[in-house]
């Protein structure tokens, strides 16, 4: 695995960094594999604690991340390119939506203290939370609200 430069998210633009450097924004909170309801009326995003089918609730990672696009051809695969566009419905502690706005990381992210479990000890991931979309019924989402908004 690549080395990563010393604290390269507070000098290197997003565009700029290593594949590897950009994996490790990553906080791992399961956040962005929740399945969200947007209203086009009002523009609206509501999380739910329906996750993707890929979802390992207890790892809260993706379960077959290199190729979760043959599995899940909707999924996103976030890019420096593609941030702008999908930025309005990541949550608000994410870090590449933090830098893309140019904020800090927060004191809780893995690449600030070290600890890939200060996400969860700190309360910011979904673990043990989510319910798997192949169990619930896609009209049944409105009824797995969560409070988190993006």
């Amino acid at each position: 695995m690549e080395k990563l430069r010393p604290r390269f998210w507070e000098t290197v633009p997003l565009k700029k960094m290593t594949a590897p450097e950009w994996e490790a924004l990553c906080d791992g909170c399961g956040k962005c594999c929740l399945n969200k309801l947007e209203f086009e009326d009002t523009g609206e995003v509501l999380y739910t604690r329906i996750a993707c089918r890929l979802f390992d609730d207890a790892g809260c990672r993706c379960a077959d991340y290199p190729n979760r696009k043959k599995h899940v051809p909707e999924c996103v695969v976030l890019t420096p390119k593609s941030l702008p566009r999908v930025a309005y419905w990541m949550p608000s502690t994410c870090a590449y939506k933090l830098l893309w706005l140019g904020e800090p990381l927060p004191d809780w992210h893995p690449l600030v203290t070290g600890d890939p479990e200060t996400t969860h000890s700190s309360g910011h991931s979904v673990r043990g939370q989510t319910l798997s979309e192949a169990a619930v019924a896609e009209d049944d989402w409105e009824d797995h609200i969560i409070e988190e908004r993006p």
